[in-house]
């Protein structure tokens, strides 16, 4: 029995550091496991609108609370809004973590507003197969801004961009081409030019060599530690699909002028519910839209102004006076309604005349025959009835009976008319019926 006991404690002794090396392992693990760094990538496939801006900003965040080793924003876009480009370049400068401006797959370009983002990022890369440049500013729809406007833009642009690429240790003079110029290059030009850090075939490819690469974030030098980290995808969620839609000005005006058309047809015909909820959904797409773009409250007030105007015209005897204001108040509306110096961030005209021709045209039509209602002679009732022809059932002295709509009346009269002529109604008194030979 006694020569058990040391097995036994041996056993036991072996069991103990079998259970001690397991947990010790899981925790070793688990340590491993948690010291792997994140990085959070953040897709762009279209144009540089306010939504994108928002899903941007709102990424950044997000990867700065869960405290990643950096956000990757993998761009392919033709250009956009030159104030949204800006919001989201403000948005990388200020951010507390590497953000990497990758431009790819290949086949991909970072045009106008892609290439200023990108030669504006912590680290720009781009993939073999990709072009950037071509970043010279202009108007809505791809006109030229005037010459004026055009060389205020450009210039402020310039020294926007040259002050942020210098800082980055980049070519300033190449952006500046590419601005004033829409020069445009490739990625393995662009490297040449040091207009980009480095050309990497895929995120991972890119991961690896960002690692160890030393950048300046608010004035402090920071390492980047990207080496076998965990790549997780932002995915874009249903509010910026839909914002990306409605953030468009002239989607976001047709939204509110539907809104205003369909909801003035459910007032003058209640019970209709289509129009009703159809207005009420497009109302609510507009102020979600609203979340985004430069809204002129004067803008929506004069609108509302031109709704007033119309339905007062019914009301009131203006001889087209207040028709005409409404449609003045409706135009300066559509104008004002998004306040920006930027062409693609206000109504375009092409869409304001057709929809204040339309909408006004509308007014007009259901405000006339409202009009027309409200003069109409009356149809049931007692005064329905003034005007009606009938017979005369008796022989009308002063009091008699006459058939009138079907219905047998006393009645009465000045003169004397025979049984059986006819009478039309000039008044109805109570039940009884003031005629004349009809």
């Amino acid at each position: 029995m006694n020569a058990r006991k040391p097995l036994k404690l041996v056993l036991l002794l072996a069991t103990g550091l079998m259970i001690l090396m397991v947990g010790s392992g899981m925790l070793f693990g688990s340590d491993e496991e948690s010291d792997t760094p994140k990085v959070y990538l953040i897709d762009v496939d279209g144009t540089i609108n306010p939504a994108l801006a928002d899903h941007i900003i709102k990424g950044i965040e997000t990867a700065e609370k869960d405290k990643a080793a950096a956000v990757i924003i993998r761009l392919d876009t033709p250009g956009g809004v030159l104030a949204t480009t800006k919001t989201i370049v403000k948005a990388i400068i200020n951010a507390k973590l590497p953000v990497v401006v990758y431009v790819a797959p290949s086949g991909s370009s970072a045009t106008s507003a892609g290439a200023i983002i990108t030669v504006c990022a912590d680290i720009a890369a781009m993939a073999p197969g990709t072009n950037i440049g071509a970043a010279h500013p202009v108007g809505a729809g791809g006109e030229e801004i005037d010459s004026t406007m055009s060389e205020k833009i450009i210039n402020d642009l310039t020294a926007y961009v040259r002050g942020i690429v210098s800082e980055r240790g980049r070519n300033a003079d190449w952006a500046e081409r590419a601005i004033r110029h829409s020069v445009s290059v490739t990625a393995k030009e662009a490297l040449e030019l040091k207009a980009i850090d480095l050309i990497a075939d895929s995120v991972q490819d890119l991961l690896d060599k960002v690692d160890g690469m030393t950048i300046k974030i608010k004035g402090k030098h920071l390492t980047v530690s990207t080496k076998g980290a965990r790549v997780e995808k932002l995915k874009s969620g249903m509010r910026f699909k839909i914002l990306d839609v409605v953030a468009n000005p002239n989607i976001a005006y047709f939204l509110f002028m539907v809104a205003i058309a369909c909801l003035m047809m459910e007032v003058y015909n209640p019970g209709m519910i289509f129009p009703g909820a159809v207005g009420v959904i497009c109302l609510l797409l507009f102020l979600f839209a609203v979340q985004a773009l430069p809204v002129n409250h004067v803008g929506i007030m004069l609108i509302v102004l031109a709704v007033i105007l119309f339905v007062l015209e019914v009301k009131i005897t203006s001889f087209g006076i207040l028709t005409l204001g409404g449609i003045a108040s409706l135009t300066l509306g559509s104008i004002m309604l998004f306040e920006s110096e930027e062409s693609a961030l206000r109504v375009s005209w092409a869409l304001i005349i057709p929809t204040v021709a339309v909408v006004s045209a509308f007014f007009v039509f259901i405000m006339g025959l409202a009009a027309k209602a409200w003069m109409r002679k009356p149809q049931t009732g007692e005064e329905g009835l003034v005007g009606e022809v009938g017979i005369a059932v008796t022989d009308l002295a002063n009091e008699g009976k006459v058939f009138v709509h079907g219905e047998y009346w006393n009645a009465r009269s000045d003169g004397l008319i025979p049984r059986g002529d006819r009478v039309r109604v000039v008044k109805v008194d109570n039940l009884s019926m003031f005629v004349t030979r009809g």
